[in-house]
């Protein structure tokens, strides 16, 4: 089976690209991964990557998500994918900061309130729920040590939002972070008591911050 796919060399010839070849081709141009809905939109059939699945060619990382033989897939992106309303929060978000030296063995993100799936049974997830106001409070991109693109809260709303649920955390991982950041001239201070007036625990966080200073 042939796809219209065509590729020009230098001299000006076309090739036409099978779709296995498509595939290849895509997985390239992005990272190492593949949706299913992307390869539909380039003339890739759901056939032809169960049978490149099978043959060892690629890996299904997720529903509707397929990754290259030779990657080695991300959990962060991977879950991301699985969850794209959830963004990476807390002790997750501290290490994606460099605010933890911990590789985390269960991703925290926060979702919006209300928000089900099965996802919250998986024991290697750790969900939080945030109201609508706050959601996207801080929210931004960020890379994952593998070199890909995420969603997460900036170090300043995760320290906020690690402050707040301390007791359900590793509390001297917490203080820790908090302390680098304190230390870090490069961190603003000001952003940091806005994140926590809006999440209201101003008072909780200088009472933290007067003890490590």
């Amino acid at each position: 089976m042939y796809n219209t796919y065509e590729q020009k060399s230098r001299k000006g010839d076309v090739f036409i690209l099978t779709q296995e070849e498509i595939v290849i081709t895509l997985l390239n141009k992005n990272s190492g991964y593949l949706t299913a809905k992307t390869a539909r939109q380039n003339g890739v059939s759901n056939v032809v990557l169960q049978r490149m699945a099978k043959r060892g060619l690629i890996e299904r990382a997720a529903h509707g998500l397929y990754i290259g033989a030779d990657n080695f897939p991300d959990p962060y992106f991977i879950t991301q994918y699985r969850c794209p309303k959830g963004i990476f929060s807390h002790e997750t978000a501290l290490f994606l900061h460099d605010l933890s030296d911990r590789v985390p063995l269960q991703l925290m993100m926060t979702i919006p309130s209300g928000w089900n799936s099965k996802l919250l049974l998986r024991d290697d997830l750790m969900f939080f729920y945030s109201s609508p106001k706050n959601m996207q409070l801080g929210a931004g991109k960020t890379v994952t040590p593998f070199g890909l693109e995420v969603v997460a809260y900036d170090a300043g709303r995760t320290i906020c939002d690690c402050l707040r649920c301390v007791d359900k955390l590793d509390k001297d991982l917490v203080l820790t972070a908090l302390k680098r950041y304190i230390k870090d001239p490069g961190n603003d201070k000001a952003k940091l008591l806005e994140y926590a007036a809006a999440l209201k625990i101003r008072d909780l966080l200088i009472k933290y911050m007067e003890v490590l200073l």
